[in-house]
């Protein structure tokens, strides 16, 4: 049998959008077809969303990008104004970047394996990456302590993870997170389905400690984002994946309507996606599709049909060297909600 430590042994690196300038690529894919010219329209609404002064920024993130080497690339649209705020899954957040900022790692392997094999030696596989279950329990666990030091009540997940960004901010172990650079820069987190991940245990954990606990409110969210999307008026979105994220963020047009304020539609919309449309789902619709529920303009639309590994990185990259993000202000808007105390 393999050891664990032969099969932990070669960590994801996190591709660095910095050091690797996309312009030249993504401009020659505009001259071509299918997927390459979609990718690079799709860049380029990309960067007018950031160029556009009166529009703030959402990135709508699903799947297991982070855990795949993509983790600095959302670090740093944050800590350059690239995105203003995050609508993401639970295990995007708390899986993936907060179990990292404690200092653990995810690792190489492979599709091919035995997973009964791994499931003995106590590794969780994401098609080819590999987590240690026995670090992702200690993940658990500093969810439940972080909780414990909180004062009982409903929460949002947004205030939830704002104190988990706290505690990153005294005991990480690896400084450049997304949860603890959107604490430092102000960029609300929100995760609806938050329990669906390794908070979910954590927060058994703590509620298993007596009837007096912490609880998170999904309608909370939902009508703290839909607070954000009155107060922004024009809004882009940047979705990777789909479900729960996509359509959370996009409802918020909706529910400002149904609370009686007329906002805008989102005016920008790009998705990353490789889900279907043939079943009616799409991971919750195409952006054309969305539009005949009232949420998202078509002017500046595009799906990109790719695997979003491959994609993301090039379309950040290009925004980035592209240099619209410079001039663009801090929309802050996690300051919106008064800190409970």
């Amino acid at each position: 049998m393999d050891k664990k430590s032969d099969l932990l042994k070669v960590p994801v690196e996190h591709i660095d959008i910095k050091k690797l300038d996309s312009v030249n690529l993504i401009e020659a894919f505009a001259k071509m077809s299918f997927q390459s010219r979609n990718l690079a329209r799709a860049a380029t609404i990309y960067e007018k969303m950031l160029s556009d002064r009166k529009c703030s920024v959402w990135l709508t993130l699903a799947g297991s990008t982070s855990a795949a080497g993509c983790m600095q690339v959302y670090v740093d649209m944050v800590r350059n104004r690239m995105i203003d705020v995050i609508v993401a899954t639970g295990a995007a957040i708390v899986d993936m970047d907060f179990f990292e900022a404690l200092g653990f790692k995810h690792y190489q392997g492979s599709p091919d394996v035995d997973d009964k094999m791994l499931r003995k030696l106590y590794i969780d596989r994401i098609y080819d990456t590999y987590i240690d279950e026995e670090q992702l329990q200690a993940c658990d666990k500093t969810v439940c302590q972080i909780a414990d030091g909180m004062q009982p009540g409903a929460y949002s997940s947004r205030e939830f993870i704002w104190e988990m960004g706290k505690y990153l901010a005294k005991h990480a172990k690896k400084q450049d997170s997304l949860v603890q650079a959107a604490y430092e820069n102000n960029v609300p987190i929100f995760c609806p389905a938050f329990s669906d991940s390794s908070a979910g245990f954590g927060l058994v954990l703590h509620q298993e400690k007596g009837p007096s606990h912490v609880s998170i409110d999904s309608v909370k969210d939902f009508r703290e984002l839909t607070q954000i999307k009155m107060a922004a008026s024009e809004t882009g979105l940047l979705m990777v994946g789909g479900g729960v994220p996509k359509n959370f963020a996009q409802d918020t047009v909706v529910c400002a309507e149904v609370l009686g304020k007329e906002v805008p539609v989102h005016k920008y919309a790009v998705q990353l996606t490789v889900a279907d449309v043939r079943d009616g789902a799409c991971s919750s619709s195409t952006l054309k599709e969305a539009s005949s529920w009232g949420k998202v303009d078509t002017v500046h639309e595009q799906m990109v049909y790719g695997e979003a590994t491959t994609t993301l990185p090039l379309l950040v990259s290009y925004a980035y060297h592209k240099g619209s993000w410079k001039s663009r202000e801090a929309r802050n808007f996690a300051r919106l909600f008064p800190e409970r105390k």
